[in-house]
């Protein structure tokens, strides 16, 4: 799976991290429906750490459609709210 991280570039994710990321992206709705700002901010990061670390740099260079696009760090709670499903930002 392509990810891609608004601003900042695309990652390959092994299909074996997307339960890792679920169960952080799981995070993010309940802080966005208590608008908790505090723990939104920490569940995007731990995500976008996670996605960075677990995935693999696509080169600037290579062209390839992304499977699901993220927000950035700075991307504001009310901003990611629209963007929210009821299955978060990574389905499944």
């Amino acid at each position: 799976m392509i990810m891609r991280i608004l601003g900042e570039g695309q990652y390959e994710i092994a299909d074996e991290h997307l339960d890792r990321l679920n169960e952080l992206d799981s995070a993010l709705q309940p802080a966005a429906d208590a608008g908790d700002e505090t723990a939104f901010t920490t569940a995007l990061s731990a995500l976008l750490d996670a996605v960075r670390s677990l995935g693999t740099p696509v080169p600037d260079e290579t062209i390839t459609p992304s499977d699901l696009v993220l927000p950035d760090a700075d991307t504001s709670l009310t901003q990611v709210r629209d963007l929210l499903s009821d299955e978060g930002l990574i389905p499944g």
